[in-house]
C-alpha cells in the first residue's frame, strides 16, 4: 500500500539539498555555452547578411556588432567557444574510459576552466 503519511517531505530531492559539485557545475556550462554559441552564430550570420545587404544597413549592424554590449557579447562568445572545445575533449578522453575517478574528474574539470581563460586571453590579445 502507498505510504499516505509523507507528511510535508518532498516527493524527489530538491536542488537545496545538495551544493554543486564541480562536475555539474562544468556539465551545465557545457550545456549553457552550447546554446550561447548559437546566438553568437545567429548574430555573425546577421552582421555577414548585412555587409551582403549595403553599406548603409551593414554601417547600422556593424554599429551594434562593435560596440560596447556587442563586445561584450563577442569576447564571451570566444570564451564559450574555448570551452565548448575543451569541455568536448574531456569527454572524448572520459569515452576511452580513463579519467572516470573523482580525483581525475576534478582535475580535468578545473583544466577545462583554467585553459578556457587562458586560451580566452590569447585570442583576445592577438586579436
Amino acid at each position: 500500500m502507498a505510504d499516505v503519511n509523507r507528511g510535508d517531505r518532498p516527493l524527489s530531492p530538491h536542488l537545496t539539498i545538495y551544493r554543486p559539485e564541480l562536475t555539474s557545475v562544468t556539465s551545465i556550462l557545457t550545456r549553457i555555452t552550447g546554446n550561447a554559441l548559437i546566438v553568437a552564430a545567429l548574430l555573425i550570420v546577421w552582421w555577414l547578411l548585412a555587409a551582403a545587404s549595403g553599406p548603409r544597413y551593414y554601417g547600422f549592424v556593424n554599429g551594434i556588432v562593435t560596440s560596447l554590449p556587442g563586445d561584450i557579447v563577442l569576447g564571451l562568445s570566444v570564451w564559450a567557444i574555448w570551452y565548448h572545445f575543451l569541455a568536448g575533449l574531456r569527454h572524448l578522453y572520459w569515452d576511452t574510459g580513463r579519467g572516470l575517478d573523482l580525483g581525475s574528474a576534478y582535475r580535468l574539470g578545473y583544466a577545462v576552466i583554467i585553459g578556457s581563460l587562458i586560451l580566452t586571453a590569447l585570442t583576445l590579445v592577438a586579436l
